[in-house]
């Protein structure tokens, strides 16, 4: 997601929704691997998911195209992998995600790739946020969302596996 500050809006909770699914994950961690995997699961499964290299068209702007469709979605998966809070739009998307949970509901699934959840909750090795990363506000914000997050019930990779492999039988009519 874009980069913005403080004045950052609260999502608008009144959207029509166009995705079962919003994945949030740092592209250059699980973009081509597990990611991949998950978002075709998902499909196979019959869900209609939002991955940002498949639903924002050329031309368009980033930012508004993704907070559309966190909005949209009738929840999110966060994969958080060692390169996620390094990047200021996978922080903002948690942020709006997680905002949205709290103001409707909307059901968040954290996963955690190769990452100890507890580093995500206390913000301490890949997670350490720098305070020159962003303005006094966008950093509270994200360490907030960042121990909220992991304090969801969500899912490690070893377990996940699992759950993916009954989705593709979901997805494929077997039982």
């Amino acid at each position: 997601m874009a980069s913005t500050s403080s004045s950052t809006s609260p999502p608008n909770h009144s959207q029509a929704v166009r995705f079962d699914v919003f994945l949030s994950f740092r592209g250059e961690d699980t973009r081509h691997a597990f990611t991949d995997h998950l978002y075709h699961a998902l499909r196979g499964a019959g869900l209609d998911i939002f991955r940002d290299d498949d639903e924002i068209g050329r031309g368009l702007e980033l930012k508004p195209e993704i907070e559309a469709a966190v909005i949209e979605s009738r929840a999110s998966i966060i994969v958080l992998s060692k390169n996620y809070a390094n990047s200021r739009w996978c922080l903002n998307e948690l942020w709006l995600i997680l905002e949205k949970r709290k103001k409707c509901g909307h059901f968040v699934l954290p996963i955690f790739y190769h990452v100890d959840p507890s580093d995500v909750r206390n913000q301490t090795g890949s997670f350490v946020i720098e305070e020159s990363k962003g303005t006094v506000d966008d950093v509270r914000r994200w360490k907030e969302a960042l121990t909220k997050v992991a304090n969801l019930t969500g899912e490690v990779l070893s377990r996940l596996r699992k759950v993916l492999y009954q989705l593709m039988l979901l997805g494929s009519g077997a039982n």
